[in-house]
């Protein structure tokens, strides 16, 4: 069950987040700041990044400082400049001899408009500081926030049929160990609660869901032409971002096992999910000082817990928590 006091990730022990917006408000920035052990799991086929090679658990660095979830495409991965910036004020990073390295991988959504503001160095280093700054106590704010301020889903009919995404956060127990989740969620699919209903995706000129996975499944010539005059979608312009932590002591191989079952998430309350048009990933992080290894069996629990909380936090992006069923 989540705490009755922090329902959302920050009640991981170690577990810091900032957000920012740029200065339009149409985008913006998450950071979650650790140092954890850390790993990623990539599904989606159009992902834009920065850094995930540190997180091969054969990679020399063992630790990551923080990790930068943004909008603005490509251009969004200026982000993590700032959150390095304010990293190495902070005295944080990978020790070189020469000077702390910040080691901060990221993740990006597409929600470029024409003239909008993209998120760069000045966001990244405001919501790292305002992390930095957080006791770590207080729950995450959620919603159209950080990077889930320009984030949009049921894209997959095109653009006039979508309908605001957002940012979502969850946490339980398992055990002795504490499970929270993060997620961005700016998908071409459809966002489903716990009984495969839609509670957020493409809709109808009258404001009906239209299933997503039901156009696709009966894609013909006559309906290109009704999706080309919606406007799309258009190959990478999507995404769902998320971070599943723990405090248990998992060693970076069994972070990559936990955080595989917990990418499962995605597909129980998105659909369709890891096309061509999004760029899906999960990143998994232990903030515990030693790994220790966990029987299988304890393993496989905290890969269903994250997995559990990965989905709440799915729905409760685009709808209240307390519905997600």
């Amino acid at each position: 069950m989540s705490s009755p006091l922090n329902p959302t990730i920050t009640a991981v022990p170690g577990i810091r987040v900032g957000h920012a917006e740029t200065p339009d408000g149409g985008s913006g920035c998450t950071v979650v700041v650790g140092p954890f052990r850390a790993a990623v799991e990539v599904r989606g086929l159009a992902t834009g990044s920065r850094e995930l090679g540190a997180l091969d658990p054969t990679h020399l660095v063992e630790f990551a400082d923080a990790l930068v979830l943004t909008g603005g495409s490509a251009f969004g991965l200026a982000s993590a400049d700032g959150a390095m910036q304010a990293l190495a004020n902070d005295d944080r990073g990978f020790d070189t001899g020469v000077a702390r390295v910040p080691i901060v991988p990221a993740g990006v959504i597409f929600d470029l408009t024409p003239e909008g503001d993209r998120p760069g160095a000045a966001e990244g280093r405001v919501a790292t500081e305002r992390a930095l700054a957080d006791g770590g106590d207080d729950p995450v704010a959620t919603g159209l926030v950080g990077a889930g301020r320009g984030a949009r889903v049921g894209k997959v009919l095109g653009p006039l049929s979508s309908m605001p995404g957002g940012l979502g956060s969850f946490c339980e127990r398992v055990g002795p160990w504490t499970v929270g989740a993060l997620v961005v969620v700016n998908a071409a699919g459809d966002v489903l609660d716990g009984d495969g209903r839609t509670v957020a995706g493409a809709r109808s000129e009258g404001g009906e869901f239209l299933s997503s996975d039901h156009a696709v499944r009966e894609f013909a010539e006559e309906t290109r032409a009704e999706l080309e005059d919606r406007g799309g979608p258009m190959p990478g312009t999507n995404t769902t971002l998320a971070v599943v932590a723990t405090d248990a002591p998992l060693s970076r191989v069994d972070l990559v096992r936990m955080t595989r079952v917990a990418a499962g998430a995605m597909a129980r309350r998105i659909a369709p999910v890891h096309t061509p048009f999004d760029g899906d990933l999960v990143f998994g992080v232990s903030t515990a000082d030693e790994a220790l290894g966990l029987p299988p069996l304890e393993l496989t629990a905290l890969g269903v817990a994250s997995r559990h909380a990965l989905e709440q936090a799915i729905t409760g992006a685009v709808v209240p928590s307390d519905t997600n069923g």
